[in-house]
């Protein structure tokens, strides 16, 4: 059997010679979103089974730092305990924001009401929290340390539509790499709630009946291709498709600009395509999340980004996935971070941004760039000027980061998409509802079908809107929403 010509259509059940098992509900993927659905599942009774193509539990779960995106009603302990209180429709218009055009209210809506709660039960799971707030600006602690300003909460427009509060919250964990604990802790109470595992079992199609409901998977485990009965539902958790470029070249061809997708070998499209199989629809296959984490340190906030023709395009202030996702929308390779002495500090090495030219005169810098003359220091005087009178009337970057770049020597940053690191994964997948049910394209939902995490389009489904942290909360949330329901609860 083909792996690809059986993830775009599937077998029907009558074709079936033997069924390898039986089960109420199959999660396929054991990242946090399936085992997040497997928990939930197995609360509401249901006889469950996850399929994992992996040796373990994991996922690019495992791969992120475990920050998980929680707020409203009030604020999480961490946040109270910082000084913040995060109101439920500060939330919930933050939420719309980053959705962009498309936003799903309803889900937005739900997250918005429910995060504290969802956030009590993460806990209740054993996940732990310190509590305590880093208030610089960073890509993830450095520390064990909980709370951190995550997105672009205080950045323009998103300041000016809900009232700014930090709502990254990472698990006690030193340093960076979080998701390791996240799914030790998500593993081990699917364990204890007896739900039955396969590893090394990859999923290659799903089984419909006679009236065209989802009823199974075909999996190929051991050297063997077996069939398994869903009585209830499939969940698909496989992941997004930022590893599968064939399909990245087709749907989302700009993230091709960058050489670095960031996830597990599991991110291969299959559980995409194989929703849409049975006729669910994929929405935003377009979209990623693209980064330049050019921070900390937290002053090169105060510079500014040019492209090759030395403008500016966005407000320095906001995420850096924010920054990532407008510098490909760029004309050409080149763009740049403009620093004097006063800001100028060297980023990571691994961001592989150095200095591309410097000057003690913004036209030296120019020339040395190569630009045609009065560009870049055209742009430079324009925010200087503004910028010495505390405001940035292009882009609204916050005062708090304005600077005049008058301070020589003079830096321009090398942040070349083709060189500089730029991660990057897919944030288009299955339509669903609240619930984690598939649908079609008149959203009628595809029954005995649903899905959750990357291989569903959630709430983070525009690049330009992104935060970190709204992975693994649409993740865990919706997780859990699509094991309740198709477990046959509410």
């Amino acid at each position: 059997m083909s792996f690809e010509y059986a993830s775009t259509r599937p077998l029907h059940s009558r074709d079936v010679r033997d069924w390898d098992a039986e089960h109420d509900v199959v999660i396929v993927g054991f990242g946090a979103a399936g085992a997040c659905a497997a928990i939930e599942a197995a609360t509401a009774g249901a006889d469950t089974l996850i399929v994992e193509r992996a040796s373990g539990p994991g996922g690019t779960s495992a791969l992120s730092g475990g920050e998980i995106y929680l707020g409203g009603s009030g604020g999480t302990p961490a946040q109270r305990q910082a000084g913040f209180q995060d109101g439920t429709e500060d939330l919930f218009r933050y939420l719309m924001l980053a959705g962009g055009r498309d936003a799903d209210e309803a889900k937005a809506r739900l997250y918005a009401e429910q995060s504290l709660a969802h956030h009590d039960w993460l806990v209740a799971q054993g996940l732990p929290y310190k509590n305590t707030f880093l208030p610089q600006r960073m890509v993830e602690p450095e520390t064990d340390d909980c709370l951190i300003w995550s997105g672009s909460e205080e950045a323009w427009p998103f300041s000016d539509a809900a009232k700014p509060c930090p709502r990254g919250h990472t698990p006690q964990w030193p340093g960076w790499g979080g998701g390791q604990l996240l799914m030790n802790v998500l593993a081990a109470r699917v364990r204890a709630l007896g739900v039955a595992a396969r590893y090394d079992a990859r999923a290659l199609a799903l089984i419909v009946d006679d009236a065209g409901a989802v009823c199974g998977a075909v999996l190929r485990t051991s050297g063997h291709t077996v069939c398994v009965r869903a009585r209830r539902a499939v969940i698909l958790c496989a992941g997004g498709f930022a590893m599968n470029r064939d399909m990245v070249r087709r749907h989302a061809p700009m993230l091709l600009r960058s050489d670095d997708p960031i996830g597990s070998p599991g991110d291969d499209g299959s559980g995409i395509r194989m929703g849409t199989s049975v006729g669910g629809t994929a929405i935003h296959m377009d979209e990623g999340f693209v980064s330049l984490p050019f921070y900390a340190p937290e002053s090169l906030i105060k510079g500014i980004f040019v492209n090759a023709r030395g403008q500016r395009f966005i407000n320095e202030d906001c995420y850096h996935g924010r920054i990532g996702h407008h510098a490909l929308q760029q004309a050409g390779e080149r763009i740049y971070l403009l620093a004097d002495q006063a800001t100028y500090q060297a980023p990571p090495a691994f961001t592989r941004i150095g200095i591309a030219a410097a000057g003690e005169s913004w036209e030296e810098v120019e020339r040395d760039l190569r630009m045609p003359p009065g560009t870049l220091s055209a742009t430079v005087d324009v925010y200087n000027r503004h910028a010495a009178a505390g405001a940035d009337p292009l882009f609204h970057k916050s005062a708090k980061w304005l600077k005049p770049l008058d301070e020589p020597p003079f830096v321009a940053l090398d942040c070349r998409i083709d060189y500089a690191f730029y991660p990057h994964f897919t944030l288009g997948g299955l339509d669903t509802l609240p619930t984690g049910q598939v649908v079609d394209a008149t959203r009628t939902p595809v029954r005995g079908l649903y899905a959750a995490g990357r291989t569903a389009c959630g709430l983070p489904r525009s690049g330009a809107g992104y935060s970190s942290g709204l992975s693994l909360a649409d993740a865990t949330f919706f997780g859990r929403q699509a094991g309740r329901h198709a477990a046959g609860g509410t």
